[in-house]
């Protein structure tokens, strides 16, 4: 038994010298497939929705045309993008809970069932087109902040 491991240990010299007596001695050793760097994906972020870039918190008055004639007063809060309010009618005479929604430049809001407003908001002024709910007809709209 110690003859075959003294063979097998002589044998593993032999194969070492071996490879050792083949291989260059110029001090740096040459990599033996080239290397090429890798890219790496840059995270993108994911866009989120727009938020509101005008705070329309406050009393807004206006005037409306169309089959109905006469001026509002709005009065709003605003949480990031959501409006709450009331809207006080002339004609007819009626006060009104209202909420709505602004994105960027849009608005659009509405007493429930009633009328719907859609529009556009630019600093101290906002104007648009609303809908009568009950009857389809439309009008537009106007108001500037108190």
């Amino acid at each position: 038994m110690l003859k075959t491991a003294v063979a097998a240990l002589a044998g593993l010299m032999v194969a070492l010298l071996a490879a050792c007596s083949s291989s260059t001695n110029s001090g740096t050793p040459t990599p033996t497939t080239a290397t090429t760097p890798t890219a790496t994906a840059t995270p993108v972020s994911t866009p989120t929705a727009a938020p509101a870039t005008v705070d329309l918190s406050g009393t807004w008055t206006g005037q409306y045309s169309g089959p109905f004639n006469g001026t509002f007063t709005l009065t709003w809060t605003q949480s990031a993008s959501s409006l709450n309010g009331t809207i006080m009618l002339s004609s007819p005479a009626r006060t009104l809970g209202i909420s709505g929604n602004v994105s960027g430049s849009a608005i659009s809001f509405g007493a429930v069932g009633v009328v719907t407003y859609t529009g556009t908001v630019s600093s101290n002024s906002m104007s648009g087109s609303y809908t009568d709910v009950a009857n389809g007809q439309t009008g537009s709209w106007s108001a500037n902040k108190s």
